[in-house]
């Protein structure tokens, strides 16, 4: 099963999301992947040198981390996935990456995905949009997705409505949302409401 943690800019807070999950939901055995589309002005790095480009001549490069960390791979370790990958492609380049993405999610009892545009190349069984309205940045990629999302998870900054005059409200109004409250980025309803979707895990 598919389980997508997308979002409308950089650093909002999606890679919490995705581990808060795992770590709520260990039950499912995670397999967890961060996608980073290097060329524009996300990066997958906090602080310090960014590394999101591929490997150069190709179109993306995909690895595997096997310990524990700061990196976003090694927080997902440390929440609890059993294993987690950081797929790094060039922009506009991620269908070229499609039959590796499809090996992975084939091999795997659940996979949770940090990225927004892995939905245009396979259908999830869950797609959290995280939306932070203090945040002025939207990506125009990623606006497209938000009547694609099943639930919104709405960071609380103080703002109880967004700071972009082009995007109508009702496009989260009619689907369920969660507030979190930096830092933390979990609640249990929401855990609740992606336990519901997913099959009951092997035993």
């Amino acid at each position: 099963m598919l389980v997508v943690v997308g979002g409308h800019s950089p650093k909002i807070g999606k890679t919490s999301v995705a581990a808060g999950l795992i770590r709520r939901l260990p039950q499912f055995n995670w397999t967890a992947l961060k996608i980073t589309q290097a060329g524009g002005h996300a990066c997958a790095r906090e602080t310090g040198a960014c590394a999101c480009e591929p490997e150069p001549g190709e179109p993306f490069t995909l690895t595997e981390a096997y310990e524990p960390g700061d990196t976003d791979s090694g927080r997902f370790l440390a929440a609890g996935a059993e294993r987690s990958f950081w797929l790094r492609v060039s922009a506009a380049e991620l269908p070229k990456a499609a039959a590796v993405l499809k090996k992975i999610l084939k091999q795997s009892e659940n996979v949770i995905v940090e990225s927004t545009g892995i939905v245009e190349l396979v259908e999830p069984d869950i797609f959290l949009m995280v939306v932070d309205f203090s945040c002025e940045d939207v990506d125009p990629a990623s606006i497209r997705f938000l009547d694609r999302a099943d639930a919104f998870v709405l960071i609380d900054r103080g703002i109880n409505a967004p700071m972009w005059a082009e995007i109508a409200r009702g496009a989260w109004d009619t689907k369920p949302r969660f507030l979190v409250k930096p830092p933390r980025y979990t609640t249990a309803a929401m855990a609740e409401f992606v336990r519901s979707r997913l099959p009951s895990p092997a035993r």
